[in-house]
């Protein structure tokens, strides 16, 4: 037996999930068996991405011993837009030119 870490960070808190497996298992098997899904009504596995140690991954994608499963949240702001305008207020408070 093997023990893999499922994470679903939300903008509170970031608690690990961990399942005893045997190999051969998919990404979305251990999803499923882990209670996430329970727990985070919000994750819709045919809209959220998911990945191993920040590699996006596919659903059908076999884990190893150790990997750390992530389910990843859909982007509250768009960093380009962030930067664009945290630029502008600098350029207007006379910071830069």
């Amino acid at each position: 037996m093997s023990t893999i870490e499922i994470i679903y960070p939300t903008l509170k808190k970031q608690e690990p999930f961990y399942i005893e497996f045997k190999t051969g298992l998919t990404i979305e098997e251990v999803i499923e068996k882990s209670g996430i899904l329970k727990k985070y009504k919000e994750i819709d596995l045919n809209k959220n991405h998911v990945g191993i140690f920040n590699q996006v991954k596919k659903l059908g994608d076999s884990v190893s011993a150790g990997d750390r499963v992530e389910i990843y949240r859909d982007l509250i702001a768009n960093p380009k837009e962030v930067r664009r305008k945290r630029a502008q207020k600098q350029k207007e408070a006379g910071v830069i030119k």
